[in-house]
């Protein structure tokens, strides 16, 4: 471990866009940095250390990173010794251009050597020259990296990094290389490390999750995983994300069904409903096999609340093609969807395809899908009125919970619930913690319960109560996107699943 003078006192700051892959990389460049001697810059101060971990998929990722380092410029220029990286998948792809376009930028280093951030920043101090260091495929799987994890009562594991498909619009696989696969010994191992600091629920995360175990060749691998986390004494909730349809097969959905702590909650791309384009998209499979799908988990899980991921407007889709869309989120009766617009993303095979949709038809399309769904949405949220439900307090979802006077947390089917401040004969209500409610009213995106049944103070909530009990830490990782679960993961990026 790194404990020289210049970095002792040296504050950092980690900005992060995009997927969940990059929040949970986020929580470990975070790790690497303490574990190195930084410390996390107080609120309102300028850190020494200022990281971005970029994304490659979201819309204008470029644009924004460009536009953030130039704001930064004259700050660096003023601050002597202050150091600027730039990681991720932008930087995986960029690495020629960063450092041309932006000559202050200190360090710039990929998806696959994170862990090298504190001795690339101790190298570009030294040399006071910028220092590029980007590895073509993954060396160390980056779960045996130091990690400072945002919340005290839930957490990502990864189980998989990479992915071995090939679709059309994404840039991932290029970016994150093949699948490489976690044993899941070290999965476990790892699981039952976090509930015994007081996790409650974790996700598991995987470019493609339910592809897990085709490293080591068995296809099952996934489902006995689930299986197993049922086996782990404490933990009471496990999610995971994102699963591919084309593998997704009947032994997932049974464990889904048999293993009590496996959540009723499913999120599923979609990306078009249309045969036709899900074949331009190099999607290896087809909307009756999708459905099918949907139709099983709702046959064996049925409280699960589904969700998915859809591009409008992949180049040559017709309004018949788009019609293809509507008769699935129809037939689907997703309880949310993540819509997205599509635009070109550069180094994609996708980009340079006939027949662009123009942006105008595009715009209309994403209307009235956003249209369709919310109306799906709201209908089976009020179908939940009257229910009663337990509920995981969460800490920062509900960004009106001061004025309404209300707190929030996710259902077991994850849907987000603000809920009246228990009465104080309850006790103190705290992150981590579980309450029993009854739902009173329904919107489209949350739930609202004015009606607290219980309380049950949790080893997650005396975890919380632990870390902020201790002298306060400045956040060290602040999110670019909005948060929408727990961990606060983000919003799924269209090309990742």
């Amino acid at each position: 471990m790194t404990t020289t003078a210049d970095t002792a006192a040296r504050t950092y700051e980690v900005k992060t866009y995009g997927c969940q892959m990059n929040v949970h990389d986020s929580e470990r460049l975070t790790g690497l940095l303490e574990d190195a001697g930084y410390v996390a810059a107080p609120d309102g101060e300028q850190a020494d250390v200022v990281v971005f971990n970029t994304c490659a998929v979201r819309e204008n990722a470029d644009n924004k990173l460009y536009g953030n380092l130039g704001h930064l410029a004259p700050v660096k220029a003023a601050k002597p010794g202050m150091q600027i990286a730039v990681g991720g998948c932008l930087a995986q792809k960029d690495r020629d251009t960063i450092t041309a376009k932006a000559p202050y930028v200190d360090v710039v280093f990929g998806t696959h050597n994170i862990g090298s951030l504190p001795a690339l920043l101790e190298r570009a101090r030294v040399n006071e020259e910028a220092q590029v260091e980007i590895l073509e495929s993954l060396e160390v799987f980056p779960s045996t990296l130091p990690t400072k994890r945002e919340s005290a009562y839930a957490a990502w594991v990864s189980i998989s990094v990479g992915c071995n498909n090939t679709c059309t619009f994404c840039i991932v696989p290029s970016l994150r290389g093949k699948e490489k696969d976690r044993r899941p010994g070290e999965i476990l191992a790892e699981i039952e490390a976090l509930v015994a600091e007081g996790v409650t629920e974790v996700t598991l995360l995987g470019q493609n999750v339910n592809a897990y175990g085709v490293e080591f060749g068995d296809r099952q691998a996934f489902s006995k995983l689930l299986r197993a986390c049922g086996d782990i004494e404490g933990l009471e909730r496990v999610r995971f994300t994102s699963p591919h349809p084309a593998e997704f097969t009947d032994d997932v959905i049974e464990a889904m069904a048999e293993t009590p702590n496996v959540m009723p909650s499913l999120h599923m791309p979609l990306q078009s409903g249309s045969d036709r384009v899900l074949k331009a998209m190099r999607r290896s499979y087809r909307s009756t096999k999708y459905l099918g799908i949907i139709e099983k988990v709702r046959a064996l899980v049925p409280d699960a609340a589904l969700t998915t991921d859809i591009i409008v407007g992949f180049p040559g889709e017709t309004e018949e093609d788009f019609e293809e869309t509507l008769r699935v989120v129809a037939a689907s009766r997703f309880t949310s969807a993540f819509t997205f617009q599509y635009s070109i993303r550069p180094g994609t095979p996708a980009a340079t395809m006939p027949d662009q949709v123009p942006p105008a038809v595009v715009k209309d399309r994403y209307q009235r899908l956003v249209a369709l769904q919310e109306e799906i949405s709201w209908e089976l949220n009020k179908e939940q009125v009257g229910r009663t439900l337990e509920v995981m307090v969460s800490e920062g979802e509900g960004r009106k919970d001061a004025e309404t006077r209300r707190l929030s947390g996710r259902a077991p089917d994850n849907r987000l619930v603000h809920f009246a401040v228990p009465d104080a004969s309850l006790g103190e209500v705290r992150p981590g913690d579980m309450v029993t409610v009854e739902v009173t009213y329904a919107a489209p995106h949350h739930l609202v319960a004015d009606t607290v049944l219980g309380l049950r103070r949790t080893r997650s909530g005396d975890a919380w109560e632990r870390r902020t009990a201790q002298p306060a830490q400045p956040a060290g990782v602040s999110l670019g996107m909005p948060a929408v679960g727990v961990p606060a993961p983000l919003p799924p990026a269209p090309a990742c699943g």
